[in-house]
């Protein structure tokens, strides 16, 4: 692989950090790397994969959902990896959904007060309810990796839907959860799934 797209969509800047950091780590493979915001990708005709992440609040965000469904012949024979930056997640121990490998942060899960009756947020920040949007976007081809990682929230810094969405629904306190050793581990093993997994034409066959 000679050039890797990382794009992001982001609401107040945190995503683009986590790009930047990803991008960095896969450059020290020696490929090629572009780090660009979603508004600023044109083609893709010219990268041999593509990392895709987006802020998850009230659902993921729509910029980054549009994106794949408009490339989604593409992903057939283009490797795709996803990163959802997020605060909290209702603990799981799902680790593969559809076939696509999950990556969680082990700093965002928290249990369920009732694991048998899951309350509004509990159910809303299930790994399943996060995940499969972006699954049925890329459908019928799958991405080698679906990593949930941790975010940073600063109420000043988000529109006001967001900001009533966050304290309202998901209930989560301001602060950072990036956790930059867990974000490079995921990165460094991008090229090699890219390079070892299926073909992604084959992957679509299988899905």
């Amino acid at each position: 692989m000679d050039k890797i797209l990382v794009t992001y969509a982001t609401l107040s800047g945190t995503t683009a950090d986590v790009a930047q950091a990803v991008g960095a780590e896969i450059s020290k493979s020696g490929v090629k790397v572009d780090i660009l915001p979603l508004a600023a990708v044109k083609a893709l005709d010219s990268y041999d994969g593509v990392v895709l992440g987006g802020p998850m609040i009230a659902g993921w965000h729509r910029s980054a959902l549009s994106f794949l469904r408009k490339h989604r012949k593409t992903w057939s024979n283009l490797p795709l990896a996803v990163f959802v930056t997020a605060m909290t997640l209702t603990e799981t121990s799902t680790t593969r959904l559809n076939g696509v490998p999950l990556r969680i942060d082990p700093g965002l899960p928290k249990p369920a007060v009732k694991p048998d009756r899951l309350t509004f947020r509990e159910r809303y920040a299930r790994i399943e309810n996060y995940a499969r949007p972006i699954l049925n976007a890329v459908r019928p081809a799958k991405p080698i990796s679906v990593a949930f990682l941790g975010g940073r929230l600063e109420y000043g810094r988000l529109p006001w839907w967001a900001v009533l969405f966050a304290m309202l629904v998901i209930q989560a306190p301001a602060g950072d959860k990036q956790n930059w050793p867990f974000i490079r581990e995921w990165a460094a093993g991008i090229l090699p799934m890219f390079e070892a997994g299926l073909p992604a034409r084959e992957r679509a066959v299988h899905a």
